[in-house]
């Protein structure tokens, strides 16, 4: 579990870093690739809901810190979106293979509308057209795409637990 922890340390680390410096200013028809959200949601669905909220939380802190922007604002929505995502994993089962990109584009959508809904309870400029209706569609593919070749590599250095050490699934009560 400790090399796990490292590991993904090591690959969000990366992330945030291309994220900060290279990609925060790359727009492709108003939409914004978001590789540290894509990462995050790659290593949560991989270890768990825990797993993936202090991989969140802790990512979003680096990228915050990064920034100089407001403190804990990333921090929080990668916190949700590792959670859920994890938990999306446990429940589901992880390994088909439609996971990660059905994984992606719906976090990709909640995490636009809850940054946005977040800016507005702060009472920041929060520029609903430009996020909503020019940049939520290309902004969604462009992390699908970045999704094909980022949970490949997570996958490798972050292979799914043998079938012993695997988290039991959740079963329903009822």
């Amino acid at each position: 579990m400790i090399a796990d922890a490292g590991k993904a340390a090591a690959i969000l680390f990366v992330a945030v870093i291309v994220q900060v410096s290279i990609l925060s200013d790359v727009a492709i028809l108003h939409g914004r690739p978001q590789l540290l959200l894509v990462t995050v949601i790659c290593v949560s669905l991989l270890r768990g809901a825990v797993f993936g909220a202090f991989a969140g939380f802790a990512a979003g802190f680096l990228a915050d810190t990064g920034t100089f922007g407001m403190l804990g604002f990333t921090s929080l929505l990668l916190t949700l979106a590792g959670y859920w995502t994890g938990r999306y994993g446990e429940t589901t089962g992880r390994d088909r293979a439609h996971a990660p990109i059905l994984s992606v584009a719906v976090v990709s959508l909640l995490y636009q509308f809850s940054a946005l809904l977040l800016h507005f309870m702060l009472g920041e400029h929060a520029p609903a057209r430009e996020v909503l209706v020019n940049g939520l569609f290309p902004t969604v593919v462009l992390n699908i795409l970045l999704t094909l070749a980022v949970y490949p590599l997570v996958r490798r250095v972050l292979p799914p637990y043998a079938w012993t050490e695997r988290a039991r699934e959740v079963q329903l009560l009822g």
